[in-house]
């Protein structure tokens, strides 16, 4: 599959068209056989690359992401277009008045707007399995979940369908689907990224975050989407690995890159894991549930039944658990702060796991088999509450299931994210390989 940077690259110096490119990707995004896309956009599609290729025509600068196809998740306001959220109960609702803002700065970018999304409904979910609009296939294995809640966004670019795309990650819902379909996969710092015009879940922890099968497109749709650059560090980061937890419930794949990555790198243990995941899922649940609580007393069968449970909970949950769930963060994230203040970067897995099947949506935690919707989070649901960037990263592993890392780094300290990321690809210890079931017609 071609990169977003290499698109770009030939669309300036006026190699290709925008208009040409676009229409590739519309094809393919049409003839999606992964239940990734919800709605190709090609009219919008078509008039945004005809603008670049104007503005070349006039001898303008396109953007640095001139004539890129990209896609979103199903939660972000696309003008005209009710913003569904996942749920088809929300599809013959009011039309967005303006794209959301994250889109309207790809677009200043240069970038082309293509489709939507497949998504977990209302983003209550890590698989990607959907009552109303079906469920997400990984590219590498159609057996098998993409991950979720952004697993149409995840699938869509391990496919070859476009190059880059968006989602969002509350809980990991963009880590998760990174790590199941092998791509680059963002969670910035609480509030580095812009959310304005994207469909809230649980407004403690939402972020919104790229796909990219490139470390080089995803540090150029970062740098699009925060309005500026982050540059690697030029020191080496400090490295420390998690342990506890984070070695318990993780393939042994993952603990030796990890231990490849850094062997003599301190092994730490963040405090009260489990207690901070517990808490994760109470503001989860409580945010989620108030903000559907008046809908679901409307109308609660117009809900896809899995995730309507779940919001329901939330809405009786008492509001002193969740007074002592926001109380137990403060804590734990001035406590994390303090034992990480020493490192750059700490390791991690993602998915706990390679992706499980479709058929038998069931993961070992602990030894046990548990739910793969609502465990494999396991590993993002505590960092989520740190508040800090993570970068997904998926390991080289050519002809196999692919599994992926978190680089954690500080607040403001993003530069040695993308230092160390590059560093493993150098030592052929990280990046992406392309499906062999991806896409016949990808754009080549």
């Amino acid at each position: 599959m071609r990169t977003a940077s290499d698109i770009a690259a030939a669309v300036r110096a006026g190699r290709e068209s925008a208009v040409s490119v676009t229409s590739l990707a519309l094809d393919a995004l049409k003839a999606d056989r992964h239940v990734a896309v919800t709605r190709v956009l090609a009219e919008r599609a078509m008039g945004e690359a005809a603008a670049v290729d104007a503005r070349i025509a006039r001898g303008e600068d396109p953007g640095p992401l001139a004539g890129v196809p990209f896609a979103v998740k199903d939660l972000f306001d696309v003008a005209g277009l009710p913003t569904t959220a996942g749920s088809a109960a929300r599809a013959k609702g009011p039309a967005a008045s303006a794209d959301a803002e994250a889109i309207r700065r790809l677009n200043a970018a240069g970038a082309v707007l293509c489709a939507t999304l497949n998504m977990d409904a209302f983003a209550y979910g890590f698989a990607t399995v959907n009552a109303d609009y079906g469920t997400t296939r990984n590219p590498h294995d159609p057996a098998r979940l993409a991950g979720g809640s952004s697993g149409g966004s995840a699938a869509a670019v391990a496919a070859g369908l476009v190059p880059l795309a968006l989602g969002s990650d509350t809980n990991g819902s963009v880590r998760v689907p990174a790590s199941l379909c092998g791509l680059y996969g963002l969670r910035p710092a609480r509030g580095d990224l812009p959310l304005e015009g994207t469909f809230p879940f649980a407004e403690s922890f939402d972020e919104i975050g790229p796909f990219a099968a490139s470390l080089e497109d995803l540090a150029l749709v970062w740098a699009a989407l925060r309005g500026s650059a982050v540059s690697p560090s030029a020191t080496a980061p400090r490295i420390a690995r998690l342990g506890g937890r984070f070695r318990e419930n993780a393939d042994p794949v993952q603990l030796a890159a990890i231990d490849a990555i850094a062997p003599d790198a301190p092994l730490i243990e963040l405090p009260d894991v489990a207690r901070a995941r517990s808490a994760a899922f109470v503001i989860t649940a409580f945010e989620g549930g108030r903000l559907h609580r008046d809908a679901l007393a409307a109308d609660p069968f117009t809900y896809d039944p899995a995730v309507r449970d779940r919001l329901i909970a939330g809405a009786l949950l008492p509001y002193a658990l969740y007074e002592r769930a926001l109380a137990f963060r403060a804590e734990y994230v001035t406590r994390i702060e303090a034992l990480a203040a020493s490192y750059d970067v700490l390791l991690a897995p993602s998915a706990p796991c390679a992706a499980p099947l479709t058929d038998d949506p069931v993961i070992l935690i602990d030894g046990e088999p548990s739910p793969a919707r609502a465990n494999l989070g396991i590993h993002t649901q505590p960092i989520t509450f740190t508040a800090l960037p993570v970068l997904a990263v998926p390991l080289k592993r050519p002809g196999k299931l692919p599994l992926g890392l978190q680089l954690i780094g500080k607040r403001g300290g993003e530069g040695a994210l993308l230092r160390l990321a590059a560093e493993l690809e150098d030592r052929d210890l990280t990046g992406v390989t392309m499906p062999e079931s991806a896409f016949a017609g990808e754009m080549t």
